[in-house]
């Protein structure tokens, strides 16, 4: 011990002789339990103004946090401020209750005792916090597919807290899909996998909005199943469903999060091009035209190692997460190619084509086509 710390039994004798005790954890570090008879006060707004909470520089104050270090260099820092009395509490709220001292719960409202201790790991992030956090609530993300990709982005998705997953897949489960569509089970045989879908999604975040839709889309739908999102991820398998929605999200202007995958190689990126027209590129400046059928079969004709979309799925989740958070560098612009046998990450930049029939910097939305006759006739 020196002269700014005290145990946690000499803070706790102090306490029953009236010393105020302070937790100066954020609210959702205190959610899981505070010493007992401790005022909850974030250690920003302490430092910020402490006589508004210390009102006597003479008065003996104990401060608590979560291991003992923060406690202590704010002690130090309201000693520099003419409050000479201010002790920590060696070992913090640990050692506290490592001493068999009485813990309490604070009071909170049952939504917001939920969302600070389901995402307590977010909220000590300085990138998310709790702003962060509420602006992944308040999100809607549409997510085309509920198969292998799909299926990672949604789980991880809705246990981040996205507030609001439009779900959109015309199929049914079925068992070959077990293999890699970790959001079906056995029970899910025969319904269709939006609902299977829903069902384990809500039982994972019973907080959110998940609006299972179960049709194919198309030119006729598309904009309609746009309206009001922030991102779209597409988890589909096929070059008609890909292009149409590059061409929409271009349109409307929304990011568009791409992912596919094939026997033991898949890819990511993000297309932006709606927002970012002549700066960053679209679905079609990688691939002005569909390769021919023989040369892209799709999973059910060449496999997949069953990992693998999940792989590539969670890197989807997490280019949404960023740019539903404003945070970090998308993949917008990169191609990222991933070889699960040589466990190799290989990089390519994508530059915007100038002369994109659909993304270039100046020109009109040509209008849908027919893509399936397009990539059937390329």
């Amino acid at each position: 011990m020196d002269s700014v710390t005290v145990t946690p039994r000499q803070a706790r004798e102090r306490q029953r002789q009236g010393v105020l005790l302070i937790d100066i954890r954020e609210p959702h570090e205190r959610v899981s339990g505070q010493a007992e008879g401790a005022l909850g006060v974030r250690r920003a707004e302490l430092e910020a103004d402490p006589a508004r909470h210390l009102p006597d520089p003479q008065a003996e104050v104990l401060l608590i946090c979560q291991v003992g270090k923060r406690s202590r260099a704010a002690a130090e820092a309201l000693r520099g401020a003419g409050f000479a009395r201010v002790y920590s509490v060696d070992g913090g709220t640990n050692a506290w209750a490592g001493e068999g001292l009485p813990l309490v719960r604070p009071q909170l409202e049952p939504a917001e005792a939920d969302f600070l201790e389901r995402y307590s790991r977010h909220l000590r992030l300085a990138e998310v916090g709790i702003e962060g956090q509420r602006r992944l609530a308040a999100a809607r993300v549409l997510v085309v597919g509920a198969g292998g990709l799909g299926s990672p982005a949604a789980f991880y998705l809705a246990a981040a807290g996205v507030g609001h997953l439009r779900l959109v897949d015309d199929d049914i489960v079925d068992r070959s899909n077990l293999q890699r569509q970790i959001l079906h089970t056995e029970a899910s045989l025969g319904t269709p996998k939006v609902e299977s879908a829903r069902q384990r999604l809500q039982a994972l975040n019973p907080s959110i909005r998940i609006e299972p839709v179960q049709a194919r889309v198309t030119s006729d739908n598309v904009e309609a199943l746009l309206d009001g999102i922030d991102v779209v991820v597409d988890g589909s398998d096929n070059f008609p469903l890909r292009y149409l929605l590059n061409d929409a999200c271009v349109k409307l202007g929304k990011p568009l999060v791409y992912g596919a995958v094939q026997r033991f190689e898949g890819q990511a990126s993000v297309f932006d091009a709606g927002r970012h027209r002549g700066a960053k590129p679209c679905y079609r400046c990688l691939f002005p035209e569909p390769p021919p059928p023989e040369f892209a079969p799709n999973c059910a004709e060449a496999g997949v190692l069953g990992v693998l979309p999940g792989i590539v799925g969670l890197l989807q989740a997490n280019e949404a997460i960023k740019l539903l958070l404003g945070i970090g560098e998308p993949l917008a612009g990169r191609l990222l190619q991933f070889d699960a046998l040589a466990m190799r990450f290989r990089e390519l930049k994508l530059p915007p084509d100038p002369d994109c029939p659909v993304c270039a910097e100046g020109r009109p939305f040509p209008g849908y086509i027919d893509y399936a006759a397009f990539c059937a006739t390329t």
